[in-house]
């Protein structure tokens, strides 16, 4: 079905035939358009209008409206202030639009007609590495990403760039040869190993190779040899490093199925995928001139970084001994993407204080012409998670939170939530046990995705599991009582009724629920995903009042404005379910 036009388009529709009718001169003028509390819409645009055209903002405002016919849509017009046009829309068209969205499948949201291929960077644990607090957001923020530009017609290239690369396996790798019953598993024959043994082997690993590595010089001078071995591609060396990448992914997978979250091994191409491409990356680089020597490294110079000497501080693409940092794999990962995966954006879904490091690394790419006007990369820079106490998240003792425990934790609080209110639903265990998982992961979502990632927040449970304020809980609560309403309906079924006269409760909930695709737009355009949770939260409150306000069930409305309500239910519910599945959150029936 072809997208429905919100009220917001076919308002400025009206105001744009208006202008062209009142003013030749000025057709192709910006009614400027926009939300307003003092009536459904404001047009600010006569104001510039009359500017251009040297005349009186408020006669040229007079001249508009009296140049509109009488229509179904527009309810009134009053030029106000300077010049300003205040709209309010008839109950009748705020039906219609909202009963054309309802017989569609997407709710009415377009698609977005310039829609291309966005390759995003997320999900970047580390191998051999336990995941804590810190990578929770980049998981969250980004699958969250993913789902919304997929929803709005964008081609989505997932991609989880994992640091499986580096000295420190020279050491892993090395201590397992010597040592080479230390990743075996427990687990009977056939048995799958859980996350938490994949992840308790390579703990210990890791902390016994440490430790041997700073106490005794042969084994680090052996350790350092087998870096070179698997820089080398030996093949023991090579299959020794497997073992440890795919020991990690049963943790990885573990931990993201712990977050509800759909984690495709094809989607997981790591430091190592880039390997093949660093000596050309470089070479392009010294060639073309972007990249020079400097005291054997190879340099990228930027006018506008310097340390704090005063002296520039270069992005290092190849070091002095010949190795390769961050920088020539993440610019190498920019050539594949743009060059194999065909990408026209890139988005990398990673921690504020890597801000400048991203910075001269896009700088460089767009130097070398591999980003341009048609191919951009955005940096989605997100914040810190802090404890209650404003300071960054830690245990007592100090140390970082483990993502498993915090996750854990926040679906042990959920259950208790429901399991307070499962009686008087009549919900089974296991019904309880499922809901749990669902609040307890929901929150702790949402209380991410509902903070600009830009900003740091704090986790608190206590407030997260909360059934009041802006919470998950409270959006599920929400869609679960409109669920119930359903099941109390008897035979009336969800109608529209664009003849009736709407109560002020169901005109605001209306209205709100029309800008759905709006909100779903500028979400996807400003990959801020805290913009579609506040209209969620909006749209519940505005649902409680209309809940409190406008009886559906008892005591009982006539039948045509009984079915109008169950409509402007129904439509919620939906609208709910799709935005809470677009932020990776999902909504029981019951609850």
């Amino acid at each position: 079905m072809a997208s429905v036009p919100s009220l917001a388009s076919t308002v400025q529709q009206r105001l744009a035939d208006g202008l062209s009718a009142a003013l030749p001169d000025a057709a192709s003028a910006d009614p400027l358009l926009r939300r307003s509390d003092r009536a459904d819409f404001q047009a600010n645009g006569i104001l510039a209008l009359a500017k251009q055209l040297k005349g009186n903002p408020r006669e040229l405002a007079t001249q508009v409206v009296a140049a509109i016919p009488e229509n179904d849509v527009l309810k009134e017009i009053e030029v106000s202030g300077p010049g300003f046009l205040n709209i309010t829309v008839t109950d009748a068209a705020i039906v219609r639009t909202l009963a054309a969205r309802a017989a569609d499948a997407r709710l009415g949201v377009p698609f977005n007609e310039s829609a291309g291929t966005t390759v995003i960077d997320y999900a970047q644990p580390n191998v051999a590495k336990e995941m804590h607090v810190g990578h929770l957001r980049s998981a969250v923020i980004g699958a969250a990403m993913v789902e919304i530009l997929e929803f709005t017609g964008e081609s989505v290239v997932r991609r989880h760039h994992i640091g499986d690369w580096g000295t420190q396996f020279g050491m892993l790798i090395q201590y397992l040869i010597e040592h080479p019953h230390e990743l075996d598993h427990t687990a009977e024959d056939g048995a799958e190993v859980s996350g938490e043994e994949a992840m308790s082997n390579l703990n210990r690993l890791y902390k016994a190779s440490r430790a041997l590595f700073d106490s005794d010089e042969e084994f680090k001078t052996r350790a350092r040899a087998r870096v070179v071995d698997l820089q080398a591609g030996d093949e023991r060396t090579l299959a020794l490093w497997q073992r440890f990448v795919d020991e990690s992914k049963i943790y990885f997978y573990s931990v993201f199925d712990k977050l509800d979250m759909d984690i495709r091994d094809a989607d997981v191409v790591g430091e190592s995928g880039y390997n093949d491409m660093l000596v050309e990356t470089c070479r392009i680089l010294e060639e073309s001139g972007v990249a020079v020597r400097s005291e054997g490294a190879l340099c990228v110079f930027f006018d506008d970084v310097k340390g704090p000497d005063g002296n520039p501080t270069p992005l290092i693409v190849q070091k002095s001994d010949g190795g390769f940092g961050y920088a020539a794999t993440d610019l190498s990962a920019i050539r594949d993407r743009v060059q194999n995966l065909k990408a026209t954006s890139l988005v990398y879904v990673v921690d504020a204080r890597q801000s400048l490091h991203f910075k001269m690394v896009f700088e460089t790419a767009r130097r070398a012409g591999w980003l341009n006007e048609d191919v951009k990369a955005v940096q989605l820079a997100f914040g810190t998670v802090l404890g209650k106490d404003g300071k960054p998240f830690k245990t007592r003792e100090g140390e970082t939170v483990r993502l498993v425990d915090l996750l854990d934790e926040a679906v042990d609080r959920a259950t208790t939530v429901v399991r307070e209110k499962a009686e008087k639903v009549g919900l089974t265990e296991s019904e309880i046990v499922e809901n749990g998982q669902y609040v307890g992961i929901g929150a702790v979502k949402y209380a991410d995705l509902s903070t600009s990632a830009a900003r740091d927040y704090k986790f608190d449970l206590d407030q997260m599991v909360s059934l009041n304020g802006d919470t998950s809980v409270y959006l599920q609560y929400a869609y679960a009582r409109i669920r119930s309403i359903f099941g109390k309906a008897g035979d009336r079924t969800p109608l529209a009724h664009p003849e009736l006269e709407l109560a002020p409760a169901e005109r605001a909930l209306g209205l709100h629920l029309d800008q759905f695709g709006e909100v779903i737009a500028e979400t996807a355009a400003e990959h801020a995903p805290h913009k579609l949770a506040a209209y969620l939260y909006q749209l519940a409150s505005l649902y409680t009042t209309f809940y409190d306000q406008c009886p559906v069930i008892k005591p009982e409305p006539a039948q045509e404005v009984a079915e109008n309500r169950l409509f402007l239910c129904d439509l919620t519910a939906r609208t709910l379910h799709q935005g809470m599945a677009l932020l990776g959150i999902r909504t029981p029936e019951r609850l």
